[in-house]
């Protein structure tokens, strides 16, 4: 069957055949009948061509059957080769852990009665000591794993052995993996697989993704020549909607609006069976499930906390209870996003703004999650600003304007790792590795130079580190075979292998010794005995700390902190902030559709009426002098991460003519910059100011880049294998981790200057914190944008929220409130004039 929009490749020969096509089809063709399901075009698309050999990519939306076009492709590819009853046939590679369980359910069950000998098994860092002992002797059919434990898998010698007999590899939820490092992981070991099993079939799914043919080809790595892309059922609906706050504050500031919108979240969980009230950080998530409890006591049983730091007996419960229909609310994070199978689930909140598309399409397909429901998603504002943020998200789902994702190019931490790895499973030779390497997508551009230094770096430290023996990994033999001598440093490899790393997380536990999870240790070094804090959905009191592990027991009343994880800021993606600026432009011509703009209008009547807007065309400009100083107001609307850099720069490069020193404040829509000097900004917005020339000298001097390269070679360091975490029971605190990936950052940088360890940090500051592309984008833009700069006497409604910002640095949560209020009152009393 020809698939829309795919490549045809010559056809492979087929391994010799068990059973004809034709009956091992229509054995499928019956099981799915037997259900009453239908099986749709897209699904056959991908038998065939699994079945003829080729691999390629899935993409289709989420609940539209992809886990089934994959799993019967490979049990149809099964079905018509020699039965066996021993030996590892299918390789489904999972990003979460918690996903896997529910994977293997799903696969177990047509296996009964289409291939009974067939046997599913797990392979995760959650798997017990004595199933991993009993699949080192023989390994199921069937196994579900992670990256990592790929990666652990490879490590043995006798990995080759184990994978004699895999015929498929499936990559879940490919969209989640192929922009990071674990993506790159991931390459990395696809590429071993294939070394052994050049007729390996590989097929990846996806379900949100702008770059599809990149995403294929980064799964297939350099040189294929099968690949297909399967465009499965995208026409599934999606339905974005938005709680409509009674009252929108015309002077929004980030959160004014949070709980005020409490009761009207409770009477949408009220009103359905089954509801994910989704958040963008852990800490809101805690928040939120309190004050729904504190709420609805009445619900204590029927509605819990899903997030990552709880412990995985908790998470489990959970999910579990979700699928059998007993909770009528969770409070999640991002946890909860992915494959998990809920059909239970009637409604999706969205508290906050999503930030991006795909993820809010990903948080949709939580409901409906069946082939022809409807998939529907209700944002909630968290500030007025965030109404039109709502708008541009149901203007660019519509239009599916899906956000790309870029694949790393070249971490050589990655690669550094992935060597000992594979010198520990059987050994390697230089040049044949090199070759093998280079067939990964993300290290298709590595040079010869590049490779040589990684090779002398794992061998024996580089440069600066070649007198200590801790550092020689890999030492060849006198056939030039690679190998890891010692024993030690094997467990210790074995021990480090992967690419997820975060602060130094401490267990939670009450003194009784149950677990409650895991919280950062830069949150517990700041609480004293008897304080309180929010976590799991309990108010706990801090009693010690013993071991890495926080004693607590329960709390009384009174006020609790909420713990803070890393990640609690994501950016405005590209496509959003566009979808943004086309309802800003509608809005300029006075134009308000949808009941998100409708809602606004008094609050963009007054940007208006005061300043002006911002819109793809027009770059608004404000300067405003206060009590404070000066103050410069821009919005590019180009995301948080981009307008730190923009500040800096431009702050940097505004210095340079006139001695001054900037105060500066960013959010997603622009950025402040207050001085106590006066700068006739109208006169240097100009295109010298706003060039994309000589950018990277500029931003590695505007702003202290050694500080965010040094935080950034601590994960670096960690991934290379430089610094040990500690045993299991003995791990190393936040502060030894970073004393010593300190210390490594400085010998480096006084005796060995041309480590590519420190240019990568440098690269992934600029690229990834800074997002140096869209920085030089935002500037080619900007200049080609007019120029529409207004004096205010008094903070427009776009700039409230940036003074908030700015302020909320400096200030209490108390004396904070104090001031925004009396603020908020000078600037009504404008308003009404």
């Amino acid at each position: 069957m020809p698939v829309p929009g795919s490549v045809r490749r010559p056809k492979r020969p087929t391994a010799p055949k068990d059973k004809p096509p034709q009956a091992a089809g229509e054995d499928v063709d019956r099981w799915f009948e037997r259900r009453g399901w239908q099986v749709f075009p897209f699904q056959r698309a991908v038998w065939q061509a699994a079945g003829e050999g080729r691999s390629g990519l899935l993409h289709a939306t989420t609940g539209s059957g992809k886990t089934y076009a994959v799993w019967f492709a490979a049990v149809l590819r099964a079905l018509r080769q020699p039965p066996s009853k021993t030996g590892l046939r299918v390789l489904w590679i999972t990003p979460m852990r918690a996903l896997a369980a529910d994977t293997a359910r799903a696969l177990q069950a047509p296996l009964e009665e289409l291939l009974p000998a067939w046997r599913v098994g797990l392979r995760t860092g959650d798997t017990s000591s004595s199933e991993r002992s009993r699949q080192a002797k023989a390994l199921p059919q069937t196994l579900i794993t992670t990256p990592e434990s790929l990666s652990l898998m490879l490590s043995r010698a006798d990995g080759e052995a184990q994978m004699g007999m895999l015929d498929m590899v499936i990559v879940d939820e490919w969209h989640e993996l192929m922009g990071s490092k674990r993506g790159a992981q991931t390459q990395l070991a696809l590429a071993r697989l294939r070394l052994w099993r050049p007729e390996l079939v590989v097929w990846g799914l996806s379900a949100t993704l702008g770059n599809l043919r990149i995403a294929q080809d980064a799964l297939l790595g350099e040189g294929a020549d099968n690949g297909e892309l399967v465009e499965g059922r995208l026409d599934k609906e999606i339905a974005v909607d938005t709680l409509i706050p009674p009252d929108p504050a015309i002077f929004p500031w980030a959160g004014h609006l949070g709980m005020r919108m409490l009761q009207p979240v409770i009477e949408e969980i009220d009103a359905h069976a089954a509801t994910l009230v989704f958040t963008n950080t852990r800490a809101q998530a805690e928040l939120w499930y309190q004050q729904l409890i504190e709420a609805r006591p009445d619900w204590a049983g029927l509605i819990a906390l899903h997030h990552g730091s709880l412990d995985k007996a908790v998470r489990d419960w959970v999910e579990q209870a979700v699928k059998q229909g007993e909770l009528k609310a969770v409070v999640c994070t991002s946890s909860l996003d992915l494959g998990v199978d809920f059909l239970p689930v009637e409604r999706v909140l969205q508290i906050g703004s999503p930030k991006g598309v795909a993820r809010l399409i990903q948080r949709a397909g939580r409901s409906g999650h069946a082939p022809g429901r409807v998939s529907r998603v209700t944002l909630v504002p968290t500030h007025s600003l965030e109404l039109l943020e709502a708008a541009a998200a149901r203007r660019a789902v519509a239009r599916r304007r899906i956000e790309s994702r870029p694949v790393p190019e070249k971490p050589l931490d990655v690669l550094v790792q992935h060597m000992v790895t594979i010198a520990l499973g059987g050994g390697f030779t230089s040049d044949a590795l090199f070759e093998e390497v280079k067939t990964a997508y993300a290290y298709r551009k590595l040079s010869k130079e590049e490779w040589q230094w990684a090779l002398e770096f794992v061998a024996s430290g580089g440069q600066s580190l070649a007198v200590y023996p801790e550092y020689r990994r890999v030492l060849p033999d006198e056939q030039g075979v690679y190998r890891v001598p010692d024993a030690a440093l094997a467990r210790r490899h074995r021990m480090s292998i992967g690419t997820i790393v975060s602060d130094a997380a401490m267990q939670v536990k009450f003194l009784s010794g149950t677990k409650l999870g895991t919280v950062e240790e830069s949150f517990i070094s700041r609480l004293r005995k008897g304080d309180h804090f929010l976590f799991g959905g309990r108010v706990l009191e801090f009693v010690r700390v013993h071991e890495m592990t926080a004693y607590v027991r329960r709390g009384g009343g009174g006020k609790a902190a909420v713990p803070r994880w890393q990640g609690g800021k994501m950016p405005l993606s590209s496509e959003l902030a566009q979808a943004a600026l086309d309802c800003l432009q509608e809005a300029a011509q006075h134009r308000y559709d949808g009941p998100e703009m409708q809602a606004i209008r008094p609050l963009l009547e007054v940007q208006q009426r005061w300043s002006g807007l911002p819109t793809a065309q027009v770059l608004l400009a404000e300067q405003t002098e206060s009590r404070e100083g000066h103050h410069l107001f821009l919005y590019p609307f180009a995301g948080r991460s981009v307008h730190i850099g923009l500040a800096s720069l431009l702050a940097w490069r505004v210095a340079k003519t006139m001695p001054a020193t900037f105060s500066m404040a960013v959010n997603d829509y622009g950025f402040e910059l207050l001085s106590l000097q006066p700068v006739e900004w109208r006169s240097l917005l100009g295109e010298e100011l706003l060039s994309p020339e000589h950018l990277l000298e500029d931003v590695l001097a505007s702003l202290n880049a050694t500080e965010l390269a040094q935080r950034r070679f601590r994960e670096i360091a960690r991934i290379a294998g430089l610094i040990f975490q500690g045993m299991p029971g003995q791990k190393k605190s936040a502060r030894q981790l970073q004393a010593s990936s300190s210390l490594f950052f400085e010998v480096f940088r006084k005796h060995d200057a041309g480590n590519l360890l420190l240019t990568q940090a440098q690269r992934e500051v600029l690229e990834q914190e800074l997002e140096l592309s869209r920085l030089r984008e935002a500037l080619v833009t900007m200049r080609q944008r007019r120029l529409d700069f207004h004096v205010t006497r008094k903070p427009t409604p776009f700039a409230f929220p940036l003074m908030v910002e700015r302020l909320r640095e400096k200030l209490s949560n108390e004396k904070l409130s104090d001031r925004v209020a009396r603020m908020l009152r000078e600037l009504q009393k404008a308003a009404e004039k």
